[in-house]
């Protein structure tokens, strides 16, 4: 009989026990709560910054590209005669690096 006694007392204290490490909310601490939790979910997420778009530098760009790429045809014309002009390789690779910034531009 007095083992059941102690067993009873055992599990009533280790129950005191447990209950004295429930958390205690007030009123004020939960409504903060569900106010964070309440923006948190409210806020959109962050927009990436929009690029500007030089509109002029980008116009001055094409046409330079389109003049570069109308002086090649009459260059690979001389090629059949044996003549390369020195300067359509260097036009051909400015060609590439234009129309590369052009697309890096245009591209979203």
């Amino acid at each position: 009989m007095k083992s059941l006694a102690s067993l009873l007392a055992l599990l009533f204290f280790a129950q005191l026990a447990a209950a004295q490490r429930t958390v205690v909310l007030t009123v004020g601490e939960s409504q903060a709560e569900r106010a964070t939790a309440q923006a948190e979910q409210s806020v959109p997420p962050p927009q990436p910054p929009r690029r500007t778009i030089d509109v002029v530098k980008l116009q001055h760009d094409a046409d330079e590209l389109a003049t570069l790429a109308a002086s090649i045809p009459p260059a690979v014309n001389q090629t059949t005669h044996g003549i390369l002009p020195k300067d359509t390789l260097e036009k051909l690779k400015h060609i590439e690096k234009l129309a590369k910034h052009l697309r890096g531009q245009l591209s979203p």
